[in-house]
């Protein structure tokens, strides 16, 4: 795995060598991210989560209560983000215009089936959720706020992104898994290394995970993925999340798929299109601009 361009393959917890980050600052980013995913946590939630000692999650507490990224409840000891922490993504504008593109298309298409759907993208390692319809309906066990992560190989978004990613952005994220040092199935690594994995999702065009393990209710749920598509490739995922007790993943996939690759190619469509737009209106502006240079001159 790299981080800021540095080598990192220390695992939290273990011995902090030359050139890996500040493990205070790590554990405090921990922290964060575990009170974001889960929406609000005790103190002695945190810690487990976080996987820190609980002086130490008091203490990134009280911090991030000082900063105003944190808040606790009025009525429990349980703390949650404030808005202040929107803050920290204000600066990537690709994955905003991909939220506001998929947002109608999402919603549309929990209102016509009932289950909730999740939109992700790639941060490393993991998958993370932008958007979801959870709050929409009532057929979900958790409202998953944005921010919560996935193992990319863990889920059915991450096979469908690795599919679909240019083969250099793939082979390093192969790279990063085997450098993370964390536990891998060896049949799915020798799949995905091998091609047999991503050529199966893209003669399919979606990719599945039965009863996923890295949720808020491990085994209880069921996933159905499809790629979306900006102007330079792969963007993302759409995700329709079914209970594992409802139906078979294949009969899932039987039922809605179609509509999902429908929602898929729409939000494809309106990103390209916003895409385009983009580049077009920065074309005209850097033209224009470089006319006034020289006008100047």
């Amino acid at each position: 795995m790299v981080i800021l361009g540095i080598p990192h393959s220390v695992g939290r917890g273990e011995t902090m060598e030359k050139g890996v980050p500040i493990r205070a600052i790590s554990r405090s980013i921990a922290v964060l991210q575990e009170i974001n995913r889960a929406g609000d946590l005790s103190l002695m939630e945190i810690a487990r989560r976080a996987k820190v000692p609980y002086p130490t999650a008091c203490r990134i507490v009280q911090t991030l209560i000082y900063e105003n990224l944190i808040e606790r409840e009025p009525t429990r000891k349980h703390y949650r983000p404030t808005a202040l922490v929107q803050s920290l993504s204000n600066g990537y504008r690709l994955e905003n215009r991909l939220i506001a593109v998929a947002r109608r298309h999402i919603v549309s298409l929990t209102k016509q089936h009932g289950w909730p759907v999740s939109l992700t993208t790639r941060v490393g390692l993991s998958m993370v959720i932008r958007d979801s319809t959870h709050a929409l309906t009532s057929q979900t066990f958790n409202n998953y706020h944005p921010g919560y992560t996935l193992p990319i190989l863990e889920c059915a978004s991450g096979k469908a992104y690795l599919a679909y990613a240019e083969p250099d952005e793939r082979d390093m994220i192969i790279r990063g898994i085997r450098e993370s040092g964390e536990k891998q199935d060896d049949l799915t690594m020798r799949l995905l290394e091998t091609g047999a994995l991503t050529d199966d999702i893209r003669q399919l065009g979606y990719a599945v995970k039965g009863r996923n393990r890295y949720t808020e209710t491990p085994g209880k749920t069921s996933s159905i993925a499809r790629p979306v598509f900006g102007a330079e490739g792969v963007a993302g995922c759409i995700v329709l999340i079914i209970f594992s007790s409802a139906m078979k993943i294949g009969d899932a996939v039987a039922k809605y798929d179609d509509d999902l690759r429908r929602a898929a190619d729409a939000i494809s469509h309106d990103l390209i299109s916003a895409d385009t737009e983009g580049s077009e209106a920065r074309t005209a502006f850097n033209f224009h601009t470089a006319l006034e240079v020289e006008a100047r001159a």
